[in-house]
């Protein structure tokens, strides 16, 4: 219950840092996250690797920390890594990622290796369940440093945890979809989830709407 409620706390500070407010990350401490996070993506992946401070290191097989350019202007935040991930250390490596990439390359026409590919979190949750918010509030601060570093124009929030957890909304992810919502540095724009497209073919025409609205703003 302690870890909750300090990653919640955590949480609210990352909403009031994007408003433009300024604070010393007390709190952040009492996560058990380091209070400084290191300038440099290698460095933070071999701190993720070694990261302990959840439930989620004890059953996962490697960390999946992201990859791309780190200097992409499109960067896209899925949920968690699934079982191929789990294996690989990749991100969206699977079918759900064979679809992603399609969907970069043909519908955005830009490599793959142009644009970032993160997650929630790094490990991944057993059976392939949704994290639950202590995982995930214990690891978005990795994920708020890797955009710091990135600075990416656009975020594509893949599917409703990542948006939720982005944004602190919980509103369906079908309501929100192809909306833009500025986030002081960067533009969030939630989609669907490559694997919620895999199950339902149908929504890939909203998808394919979403991203050539990504095209438009890159």
């Amino acid at each position: 219950m302690n870890r909750l409620y300090n990653a919640l706390q955590l949480k609210r500070l990352y909403q009031l840092k994007q408003l433009g407010f300024q604070y010393v990350p007390i709190i952040e401490k009492r996560t058990g996250a380091p209070s400084t996070l290191p300038n440099d993506l290698k460095a933070l992946e071999q701190i993720v690797s070694q990261c302990h401070l959840c439930p989620l290191s004890k059953t996962r097989t490697k960390t999946v920390f992201g990859e791309g350019n780190p200097h992409a202007k499109l960067m896209f935040v899925g949920e968690g890594p699934g079982a191929q991930e789990d294996t690989t250390g990749r991100p969206f490596v699977g079918r759900a990622g064979e679809l992603l990439t399609k969907m970069i390359e043909n519908v955005l026409e830009i490599p793959r290796s142009e644009v970032y590919i993160a997650n929630i979190v790094k490990c991944r949750p057993p059976n392939n369940r949704v994290p639950t918010p202590e995982e995930a509030y214990t690891c978005l601060p990795y994920l708020h440093k890797q955009i710091e570093l990135i600075q990416p124009n656009v975020i594509a929030a893949l599917g409703a945890t990542a948006y939720h957890y982005m944004t602190g909304e919980k509103t369906g992810i079908t309501k929100v979809r192809g909306e833009i919502y500025e986030m002081g540095t960067f533009k969030l724009i939630p989609t669907y989830h490559p694997s919620y497209l895999l199950r339902n073919p149908s929504a890939k025409k909203e998808a394919y709407q979403d991203l050539l609205k990504i095209k438009g703003m890159l």
